[in-house]
Protein backbone atom coordinates (compact mmCIF):
# COMPACT_ATOMS: atom_id res chain seq x y z
CA UNK A 1 0.00 0.00 0.00
CA UNK A 2 0.90 3.54 -0.73
CA UNK A 3 1.51 5.87 2.34
CA UNK A 4 -1.80 7.86 0.36
CA UNK A 5 -3.94 4.97 1.35
CA UNK A 6 -3.70 4.40 5.13
CA UNK A 7 -5.55 6.60 7.51
CA UNK A 8 -3.79 9.22 9.59
CA UNK A 9 -4.88 9.28 12.78
CA UNK A 10 -2.82 11.39 14.84
CA UNK A 11 0.98 12.59 15.11
CA UNK A 12 3.44 10.64 17.56
CA UNK A 13 3.41 13.28 20.28
CA UNK A 14 -0.68 13.27 20.50
CA UNK A 15 0.08 9.94 22.23
CA UNK A 16 1.21 9.85 25.86
CA UNK A 17 4.64 8.47 26.32
CA UNK A 18 4.21 4.94 27.63
CA UNK A 19 0.09 5.48 27.55
CA UNK A 20 -2.33 5.41 24.81
CA UNK A 21 -5.19 6.83 22.46
CA UNK A 22 -8.62 5.48 21.61
CA UNK A 23 -9.48 5.78 17.68
CA UNK A 24 -12.79 5.05 17.08
CA UNK A 25 -14.67 3.23 14.47
CA UNK A 26 -17.58 3.38 12.52
CA UNK A 27 -17.85 -0.38 13.09
CA UNK A 28 -16.56 -2.11 15.98
CA UNK A 29 -14.32 -1.69 19.36
CA UNK A 30 -12.30 1.49 19.35
CA UNK A 31 -8.59 0.66 18.58
CA UNK A 32 -5.96 1.53 20.79
CA UNK A 33 -3.08 3.12 19.36
CA UNK A 34 0.03 2.75 21.75
CA UNK A 35 3.68 4.52 22.33
CA UNK A 36 6.74 3.16 24.14
CA UNK A 37 9.44 5.20 25.25
CA UNK A 38 11.52 4.46 22.10
CA UNK A 39 8.35 6.50 20.18
CA UNK A 40 7.61 3.03 18.58
CA UNK A 41 3.69 2.88 17.75
CA UNK A 42 1.29 -0.21 18.07
CA UNK A 43 -2.32 -0.42 17.75
CA UNK A 44 -4.65 -3.21 19.40
CA UNK A 45 -8.25 -3.67 19.47
CA UNK A 46 -8.64 -1.93 23.21
CA UNK A 47 -9.70 -5.03 24.51
CA UNK A 48 -7.23 -7.64 26.92
CA UNK A 49 -8.37 -11.31 25.99
CA UNK A 50 -9.29 -12.32 29.70
CA UNK A 51 -12.18 -10.21 30.43
CA UNK A 52 -12.40 -7.36 27.82
CA UNK A 53 -10.33 -4.41 30.07
CA UNK A 54 -9.69 -1.35 28.28
CA UNK A 55 -6.23 -1.86 27.14
CA UNK A 56 -6.07 2.04 26.54
CA UNK A 57 -5.73 2.64 30.54
CA UNK A 58 -2.59 0.39 30.48
CA UNK A 59 0.63 0.83 31.35
CA UNK A 60 3.16 0.46 28.95
CA UNK A 61 6.23 -1.39 28.89
CA UNK A 62 9.22 -2.05 26.71
CA UNK A 63 6.90 -3.61 23.90
CA UNK A 64 3.77 -4.56 26.35
CA UNK A 65 0.92 -3.34 28.28
CA UNK A 66 -0.35 -4.51 31.35
CA UNK A 67 -3.90 -4.14 31.57
CA UNK A 68 -5.59 -2.26 33.85
CA UNK A 69 -8.26 -4.80 35.28
CA UNK A 70 -6.06 -8.18 36.31
CA UNK A 71 -2.49 -6.69 35.14
CA UNK A 72 -2.35 -9.42 32.25
CA UNK A 73 0.84 -8.99 30.03
CA UNK A 74 0.11 -8.14 26.24
CA UNK A 75 2.91 -7.97 23.57
CA UNK A 76 1.99 -4.80 21.58
CA UNK A 77 3.94 -6.52 18.69
CA UNK A 78 1.65 -9.36 18.36
CA UNK A 79 -1.51 -8.64 20.90
CA UNK A 80 -0.50 -12.49 22.74
CA UNK A 81 -0.99 -12.70 26.54
CA UNK A 82 2.32 -13.66 28.01
CA UNK A 83 2.71 -17.01 29.56
CA UNK A 84 0.97 -17.96 32.07
CA UNK A 85 -1.61 -16.13 30.37
CA UNK A 86 -3.20 -17.17 26.98
CA UNK A 87 -5.17 -15.91 24.53
CA UNK A 88 -4.94 -12.76 21.87
CA UNK A 89 -6.62 -9.24 20.98
CA UNK A 90 -6.42 -8.11 17.23
CA UNK A 91 -3.44 -6.14 16.35
CA UNK A 92 -4.10 -3.66 13.65
CA UNK A 93 -0.77 -2.36 10.98
CA UNK A 94 0.03 0.82 11.57
CA UNK A 95 2.79 2.93 10.45
CA UNK A 96 4.72 6.32 11.31
CA UNK A 97 5.77 8.57 8.28
CA UNK A 98 7.14 12.09 8.69
CA UNK A 99 5.46 11.94 12.21
CA UNK A 100 2.10 11.05 11.47
CA UNK A 101 0.71 7.92 12.62
CA UNK A 102 -1.56 5.89 10.33
CA UNK A 103 -3.64 2.49 10.23
CA UNK A 104 -4.61 0.74 7.85
CA UNK A 105 -8.23 1.97 6.55
CA UNK A 106 -9.04 -2.05 5.32
CA UNK A 107 -8.29 -3.33 8.51
CA UNK A 108 -9.96 -0.96 10.36
CA UNK A 109 -13.04 -1.22 8.19
CA UNK A 110 -13.04 -5.26 8.40
CA UNK A 111 -10.98 -6.38 11.33
CA UNK A 112 -12.59 -7.45 15.16
CA UNK A 113 -15.69 -6.28 14.17
CA UNK A 114 -17.22 -9.40 15.90
CA UNK A 115 -15.64 -8.62 19.35
CA UNK A 116 -18.26 -7.82 21.89
CA UNK A 117 -17.35 -4.74 24.39
CA UNK A 118 -17.65 -5.29 28.41
CA UNK A 119 -20.16 -4.74 30.16
CA UNK A 120 -18.95 -2.97 32.69
CA UNK A 121 -16.12 -0.03 33.06
CA UNK A 122 -14.91 2.91 30.38
CA UNK A 123 -15.66 0.65 27.38
CA UNK A 124 -19.02 -0.72 27.82
CA UNK A 125 -21.71 0.89 25.52
CA UNK A 126 -24.73 1.99 26.81
CA UNK A 127 -28.19 1.81 25.14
Amino acid sequence: MKGNDWTVICRVEDIPVLGARRVARERGMDVAVFRNGEDQVFALLDRCPHKGGPLSQGIVFGTSVACPLHNWTIGLEDGKAKAPDEGCTQRFSCRVQEGQVMLDPVELATLALDEQPPVAGPCAKHG
